[in-house]
């Protein structure tokens, strides 16, 4: 493995660090490595710290969860201080003290992120929004499930700067309302799956702006939105013909009229069809559901 490479290639021998930095050590041994580990390849020597240093501005994925359960504030600001060139960032571990502080710098310096988890992330403000859009026009995922920081002028910068979104999750962002909703889907028509779970304010004007102007929605998640309707269910089979799956648990107002629609399709619905319900509840209240004539 890399891991037993590194260790019989010891710096007192010095084969290992004359290997080309940027060419071999780099990408194709260094990036085999778990972080945690490679972190602690920075006490061997400084020359080894030089070189995980180099490695980390020249990573292109960087998931805070790999470091473990949770990462010090200071780490996480010397680890990505220099680099410029991340891809991917997944910050969900960081959740207990990440601010605008510690995230907008990195933000600032990388201009090539096309994807972005801040799940959780409940002290960041409407300005690290508002940061990501100015600086990551080729954003194409972003969650920002259950930050509620999240209000309508921060998500319409994303909507004007970030046109190549495909991926959204506004999972219990309570600020947002149909008409937040509705600019999203107009300026991002290429979404294929939105997260609008959790969210009371969200009714059927949102729902319909989704499906006619999101060809290519293959998921929607609208767990919980109690305002949500069958017509706009309708709106959404006709218009949408990628959908692939639904989630409407716990929208009362949304029947089987509708949702069989897109049943019979074979979209993947996250509740039952009515009769599977009746005579699950049938048996347990009066025990005789195998006397049933499924055939009527």
């Amino acid at each position: 493995s890399p891991w037993r490479l590194m260790m019989s290639l010891t710096p007192s021998r010095g084969c290992l660090l004359d290997l080309p930095w940027e060419d071999i050590l780099v990408p194709h041994i260094l990036c085999h490595l778990p972080l945690q580990q490679l972190l602690s390849l920075q006490r061997v020597s400084k020359s080894f710290q030089s070189l995980i240093q180099l490695y980390l501005a020249n990573m292109r994925c960087f998931d805070s969860s790999q470091i473990g359960p949770a990462i010090p504030r200071a780490a996480f600001v010397n680890l990505l201080k220099d680099n410029e060139v991340l891809q991917q960032l997944a910050l969900q571990n960081c959740a207990d003290w990440l601010t605008d502080r510690e995230l907008l710098p990195v933000i600032g310096q990388n201009h090539h992120l096309h994807q972005i988890q801040l799940k959780g992330c409940a002290q960041l403000s409407r300005h690290a929004l508002v940061a990501i859009s100015l600086s990551c026009p080729n954003l194409r995922r972003l969650s920002l499930a259950h930050c509620e920081w999240v209000d309508s002028l921060s998500l319409r910068s994303l909507a004007d700067h970030c046109k190549a979104l495909e991926a959204v999750d506004l999972t219990a962002c309570r600020q947002l309302k149909d008409e937040a909703i509705c600019y999203l889907v107009q300026k991002c028509s290429r979404l294929k799956s939105l997260s609008l779970a959790v969210n009371a304010n969200v009714g059927d004007v949102a729902v319909e702006e989704i499906a006619k102007c999101c060809p290519e929605l293959e998921h929607l998640d609208l767990t919980g939105c109690l305002r949500v309707k069958n017509d706009s269910i309708r709106v959404l089979a006709e218009y949408c013909p990628k959908l692939r799956s639904l989630k409407v648990k716990h929208c009362h107002n949304v029947a089987e009229s509708s949702l069989s629609i897109l049943r019979s399709r074979g979209v993947e619905l996250d509740v039952e069809p009515p009769l599977q319900r009746a005579l699950v509840l049938l048996q347990d209240v009066v025990g005789f559901a195998p006397f049933i004539n499924l055939q009527i």
